[in-house]
Parts: structure tokens; C-alpha cells; sequence
């Protein structure tokens, strides 16, 4: 396979693109097949995937951060890309889309029916769904954006919790989920279209270790901004200085001066969520924080943020995290001992 011709790889630059997931997936990409030679034997080898950067035109273009960069080829002159790479955007969960990025969609559309292999990371898979590509088909972005995606595209099957989605004809969507995921989509195509010992090459040289708990230790309460609903805003601003209560809901129904029935109905339409939901949310975000920055047996820690059950906790915070409270504090709370001794 070393003396076929390489794949060309366009990695679209549209308006508000990232510039470290662009640039990052261009460098893992180009890596396959030169990198490792260049480690090992001091000999450069010759890249199996050819990334060009494709946009509108090939006018200079600013990234998020305010670097500058100069597009290869534009959209009309590139031809068909064996694949095609969308960047993570950085635009607010609840932005709109619309005619903000037609040229990017026509030109994603056309090549994807074509047969190219399509991959996004983060925010980038907003553009999929606003191209019609994900109708009726699981998909990733950052947990950030997932409730906004799932609201905004119904047919699309958003799955928070993955880091990694692949779909589509042929299986030719591979979405990365957020932040550094862009890593696992970049090393499942070169995995794929080159081979698992290519990839895990291109691994070993830039030390990526695969995002396998997917996105559930990472992701917080994104649902808590204040509703317009002032009855439940009030309710909200209760709970959180509150949610250890042994009957929360109970409590917030009075608060509210509601009907029980009235009250759990308005609560979910104003928040997305039911209380309860919203209570356990809150608890558990609370128990990530007493897990990373203190010594507290698991079993205090349930009983801090409100459950008489240490397994019950357990149980409920490997559900909804996907690492069980001693896992956690195991990855996170090192990590954050590690930042503060570095800082």
C-alpha cells in the first residue's frame, strides 16, 4: 500500500473555524506514513494522506483565535476529496445557522453524495446536521452543544455520552464528540483508509491515548441558565443553595405556590428537564467537585450532596458520569492536583 498514490484529505476552513482542531487534524493526517520513519530511522517517510485547506475562496482567512491563514484551493477548484474534514466552530450552542454557511453545505453535500468519507469534530458536526445529513441518524458534537442539536434537528439521534460516532452510507460520517476527540476521528480514518499499525504509528509518536469513557466525566449542568418562567428562575436560585434537601421537589412545589402536577409540568417545559432530573444534576456536579479537590470517603461525600445511600449514589453516578465516585476521583482529582502543583 506505501506505493500507492496518496489520499487527498480537504480540511475545510469556514468562517469562525478553530484553529487548533484544523491545524491539529491537517498535522495528524499528514503525519500517516512519514512521521515514524522520521522517529525511528531519522529518514522522513513519505505522508499517505495529502491534507490541503479548502474554503470559499482563497482569500486569507482569521481563525477564532485571530491567526491568519491562506487556503490552498477553494471550494471549485479542489476536485473530489477522498475525504473531507470539518473543524470544530466556534460559535454559541444556541447561534443560528441559517444562510450563514451555505457555500460550506452546498460543497459538503456534493462530495459526500459523491462517495467521500466525511469527519467532523466538535461544533463541526452542527454543519452536517444543517446540510440534512443526519436526519434519522445517531450523531456527536460536544456536550455543550448536544440539547441545542437534539432541539433544533428532531430527527437527528444526538448521543451525548459518545466520543466517537460513526454513520451514514457506508459508514462514511465519523463524528468526534468535543474538546480533543478530534484526536480519535483523525486516528479512526487513518486506522481505516491505511491501516490499524499506520494509525497506532501516527499514536505512538504524538503520545494520543483514545478518549474511551467518552464525554460523560467532562460534561456539566449546560441547562441551568435562567428561565424566563420567573416562578421557576425562583425556584432555580433556591435549589442550588439547597440541593442536599431530603424532599427538594416537595420543597420547590411550595415554593412555587403551584399544584404538584402544574409545577413538575412548567418546571420541565421552562427548564428541559424534570426536577428531579435537575436536582440529581446539580448533586452530582457538586460530588465531582468534592471528589477532585478532597480526601472524603465516597460514602461522606454521598451524604453531603443529599443521598442517605451510598450505593444508591454509586449506582446513579456511574449511570449519568460513566466512572464510578472512586474512578473519578482517581483520573480527575490527580489531574487537578497535578495543574495546581504545575501552577
Amino acid at each position: 500500500m506505501r506505493d500507492q498514490n496518496p489520499l487527498r484529505a480537504a480540511v475545510l476552513a469556514p468562517p469562525e473555524f478553530t484553529a487548533s482542531t484544523l491545524f491539529g487534524v491537517y498535522d495528524l493526517l499528514a503525519a500517516a506514513g512519514r512521521d515514524w520513519d522520521l522517529v525511528v530511522s531519522g529518514v522522513m517517510g513519505t505522508s499517505r494522506i495529502q491534507p490541503a485547506l479548502v474554503a470559499r475562496t482563497t482569500d486569507r482567512l482569521q481563525a477564532s483565535n485571530g491567526t491568519w491563514l491562506e487556503p490552498d484551493y477553494a471550494f471549485e477548484d479542489f476536485g473530489q476529496p477522498d475525504i473531507v474534514c470539518i473543524p470544530d466552530l466556534f460559535i454559541a450552542p444556541d447561534s443560528s445557522l441559517e444562510g450563514r454557511y451555505e457555500p460550506e453545505l452546498t460543497w459538503i453535500r456534493k462530495w459526500y453524495e459523491s462517495g467521500s468519507v466525511i469527519g467532523t469534530a466538535c461544533a463541526g458536526s452542527l454543519l452536517l446536521a444543517e446540510a440534512g445529513l443526519l436526519d434519522g441518524l445517531d450523531a456527536a458534537s460536544h456536550w455543550g452543544y448536544c440539547d441545542i442539536m437534539a432541539e433544533r434537528y428532531p430527527e437527528v439521534r444526538v448521543q451525548p455520552n459518545r466520543a466517537l460516532v460513526i454513520t451514514g452510507d457506508e459508514q462514511r460520517i465519523v463524528m468526534a464528540g468535543g474538546g480533543s476527540s478530534w484526536h480519535d476521528m483523525a486516528l479512526y480514518l487513518i486506522a481505516r483508509l491505511l491501516g490499524i499499525e499506520e494509525a497506532m504509528q501516527v499514536a505512538r509518536v504524538y503520545l494520543i491515548d483514545w478518549h474511551h469513557i467518552g464525554q460523560q466525566p467532562f460534561a456539566s449542568l449546560s441547562r441551568t441558565r435562567q428561565v424566563d418562567d420567573a416562578v421557576i428562575a425562583g425556584c432555580q436560585e433556591w435549589i442550588a443553595q439547597n440541593y442536599e434537601n431530603e424532599a427538594p421537589v416537595a420543597a420547590m412545589t411550595e415554593l412555587s405556590g403551584l399544584a404538584e402536577r402544574s409545577f413538575k409540568r412548567r418546571f420541565a417545559k421552562a427548564t428541559g428537564m424534570t426536577p428531579i432530573e435537575y436536582v440529581q444534576t446539580l448533586r452530582l456536579e457538586e460530588a465531582k467537585q468534592i471528589l477532585e479537590t478532597t480526601d472524603m470517603p465516597v460514602e461522606a461525600v454521598a451524604n453531603e450532596v443529599g443521598y442517605e445511600d451510598p450505593s444508591y449514589f454509586g449506582r446513579l453516578f456511574k449511570r449519568t458520569v460513566g466512572l464510578t465516585p472512586a474512578q473519578y476521583r482517581k483520573r480527575f482529582g490527580s489531574l487537578r492536583k497535578v495543574l495546581e502543583q504545575a501552577a
